[in-house]
């Protein structure tokens, strides 16, 4: 039995090569920005939305600019959404640029814009649930559209498409993007997104609806949510067509297989929102170059979300021509034997086999880690006896960047 990593999408030749030229030409018209539709859907003007929006500076905080700027109307009245922006000074040249999307009870974090600013990219947090510098904390803006509660995400889909949090939330970020392309100091041809937790799960959707991104980190976040999420429960007591309806519209499934940018999935194990069944189902629906970084009950929390040195180092690769995160170009097991080939840039220093035998939730289950050999350019070792069985192998080079492959559960 084989399992075939992502870093061999490009290479296939023959029917999927035809197929892939037909999917390459989909992505080309989803990026046009004269072209409105997306993915399922068709609910976000890209031509309008592409358009640099509307801003104001209102001040600085620790050196970065908060702004507002232009929103989409909510409720028939005009919306502004809060950001912190910032970028690298006395650098000559245009810079690279990073648009940062959080997640539930979250804000627009300047301390993440800084992370990257230090990193050499300007960068931009919105808020996207209503709320101005005060954060989370703080009362909402009478102007900042939808909250970000499960009432707005799923409960008043009665109220129609353009009044949803999903909504509201996607053109912000796209709007951001946009932003960051009408600055004269960010190249607008190196603009990429990270997001957290609900912000993983809107960076998928944009991913697959905004063209101009040329790298895309997802954090947890995921497709599937009726399948397997901390939000089954929710969407199935939704009417039976507005369960339909959002799910067509707003759930990250229909939009990964428009992305065309290089992808770096990011989640633990035992995420309690965004399970493996359902984070493997997402990534697989992805046409472009994608790299998985999944760990053993990585924890869950905005700090936890942005610090794997990981994401740093993959956008570095492609916005900066930064040193490659290894790759895994070929998966294979007979039987109970596993061989993994890799290339690396960057020595291999260690490898694991990580297997449960647990089954039910997947936030649920233990984890056993057990070193694997490394011969040259693949790891070796062989699965427990015991079945059914998951099990996934990590490698890890010299700078402490890992990545791992697909999981695969064996029943005999």
């Amino acid at each position: 039995m084989r399992l075939r990593s992502c870093a061999g999408v490009g290479s296939r030749i023959g029917r999927v090569g035809f197929l892939a030229c037909i999917f390459g030409f989909i992505g080309i018209v989803a990026a046009d920005p004269g072209v409105s539709s997306t993915g399922a859907s068709g609910l976000w003007d890209l031509k309008r939305l592409y358009q640099a929006p509307k801003f104001e500076v209102a001040g600085q905080r620790d050196g970065l600019e908060m702004i507002y700027y232009e929103g989409e109307p909510f409720r028939g009245k005009p919306t502004r959404v809060f950001a912190y922006y910032g970028h690298p000074k006395g650098v000559a040249g245009k810079v690279p640029a990073m648009a940062l999307v959080h997640g539930g009870g979250g804000e627009a974090f300047p301390q993440w814009v800084q992370l990257w600013v230090d990193r050499g990219y300007a960068a931009l947090a919105m808020d996207l649930a209503g709320c101005g510098p005060s954060g989370a904390k703080g009362e909402r803006m009478p102007d900042g559209g939808p909250g970000q509660s499960d009432v707005f995400k799923f409960r008043q889909m009665n109220l129609g498409l353009r009044e949803q949090w999903t909504y509201h939330a996607v053109a912000a970020v796209i709007r951001g993007v946009s932003f960051l392309a009408s600055r004269p100091e960010v190249d607008a041809d190196r603009i990429g997104i990270t997001g957290i937790s609900w912000g993983g799960y809107l960076t998928c959707i944009v991913s697959g609806v905004d063209g101009r991104l040329k790298v895309s980190v997802p954090v947890y976040g995921c497709g599937f949510l009726n399948d397997n999420s901390a939000w089954v429960k929710i969407l199935g007591e939704l009417p039976a067509d507005e369960r339909k309806s959002w799910i067509k519209h707003f759930d990250p499934s229909r939009y990964l297989s428009g992305c065309r940018m290089p992808m770096l999935f990011v989640n633990g194990t035992n995420d309690f929102a965004y399970p493996l069944d359902s984070y493997q189902k997402s990534y697989r629906l992805v046409h472009s170059p994608r790299t998985l970084c999944v760990t053993v009950k990585m924890p869950h929390s905005h700090p936890a979300g942005w610090a794997p040195k990981e994401i740093g180092l993959f956008v570095d690769q492609h916005l900066k021509r930064g040193t490659a995160l290894a790759r895994f170009t070929k998966v294979q097991r007979e039987g109970s034997t596993i061989n993994a080939l890799f290339s690396a840039s960057e020595p291999i220093v260690k490898a694991q086999l990580h297997t449960t035998t647990d089954q039910g939730a997947w936030q649920k289950r233990e984890w056993v880690s057990v070193p694997l050999e490394i011969v040259g350019d693949r790891v070796e070792g062989k699965l427990p006896e015991k079945r059914p069985i998951v099990w996934f192998v990590t490698i890890q080079d010299g700078r402490g960047a890992t990545v791992s492959t697909e999981h695969e559960v064996v029943s005999e």
